[in-house]
């Protein structure tokens, strides 16, 4: 799929969760940035500031095999990086929410209606 380009985040929003079409991504994700977070976390209580690198390196570590591997596409990251980190958050906060359902349909929808 080529490089997409947008006007807003509300509009690249379906997008992104499009590039996360299959639920193993999301979860991939879902676990990868949330135990970044909490290494970052423990290491940075301990007063052991290298372990803020834990996040990004865990997060996008597992992330973007991901997509490779099970999604077949490359992260949205690679053109968008400020918006597929608020897309990360916004994503995991739905997951966590019990949403992942509406998040499989904004994915088919927004597939379905650009292929």
């Amino acid at each position: 799929m080529p490089q997409q380009t947008f006007d807003s985040y509300e509009e690249f929003w379906p997008y992104y969760v499009a590039m996360h079409s299959r639920a193993a991504t999301r979860w991939v994700h879902l676990t990868g940035t949330l135990t970044g977070l909490a290494i970052t976390t423990y290491g940075l209580a301990r007063g052991r500031k290298r372990y803020a690198a834990a996040l990004p390196l865990i997060g996008y570590g597992t992330a973007w095999p991901a997509h490779f591997l099970i999604e077949g596409n490359n992260p949205a990251s690679f053109g968008h990086p400020a918006w597929s980190l608020r897309g990360d958050v916004r994503m995991i906060r739905m997951m966590l929410a019990g949403r992942d359902r509406e998040l499989a349909e904004t994915a088919a929808k927004w597939l379905a209606d650009n292929s």
